[in-house]
């Protein structure tokens, strides 16, 4: 059967495709509006995503997105140091800014574990966070990772690694659903559970 689509067009529904949370039908919608707008908006996009690819990072210290060595919290000497908020990804920094409770440093892990898609604590940035505990004198790891089943295995990992080094080791409280992620909650939401933070036993 003839494909219905020109290799261009085609090519371009299969690379939005494999955009995480875009399927076929949205990636067809997606090329077809690319399509029609004009040719100065699409080179606008597609000049937005060399740029990003071209000088964005990630941060030596803590692995946030970054334009420099360092990202903007890790070159921040008004952060408090001593306590790090471990979160899955980038954005979910953005979530917990926002709330405006937390003055100190992160960690980014670059996901989480995650047993059925082969992802184990050798493919997140673990080692790198024990590594930064000694030298910048870390006195409290908050646990920030999403309330689901791949954030709960990782949470718990990270607590019997930790524990054992007498450090503080916090984990969000109520508020958050369980399932859910924390690029969606509001700040309310967030805000309180980073207030009510518990030991992880």
């Amino acid at each position: 059967m003839a494909n219905a689509y020109t290799p261009p067009v085609q090519t371009l529904i299969d690379e939005l495709g494999r955009l995480p949370g875009i399927g076929p039908k949205s990636a067809q919608r997606i090329a077809f509006h690319l399509l029609k707008v004009p040719t100065d908006d699409a080179n606008r996009l597609a000049h937005a995503i060399r740029d990003a690819k071209d000088k964005v990072r990630f941060c030596e210290r803590c692995f946030n997105v970054a334009e420099s060595e360092l990202c903007s919290f890790c070159s921040d000497d008004r952060r408090d140091s001593s306590i790090i908020c471990v979160v899955e990804e980038s954005r979910d920094i953005v979530s917990v800014e926002r709330t405006g409770e937390f003055n100190g440093r992160y960690h980014v892990l670059l996901g989480a574990m995650s047993p059925l898609e082969g992802i184990g604590p050798e493919q997140l940035k673990i080692r790198e966070l024990l590594n930064r505990l000694g030298p910048e004198e870390v006195q409290e790891v908050i646990v920030c990772t999403n309330p689901n089943t791949e954030g709960e295995v990782t949470a718990m990992y990270l607590a019997r690694m930790l524990k054992p080094l007498g450090l503080k080791v916090t984990r969000l409280a109520s508020g958050l659903p369980v399932g859910g992620d924390l690029e969606y909650a509001d700040e309310l939401t967030l805000g309180r559970a980073l207030e009510g933070r518990r030991s992880i036993d």
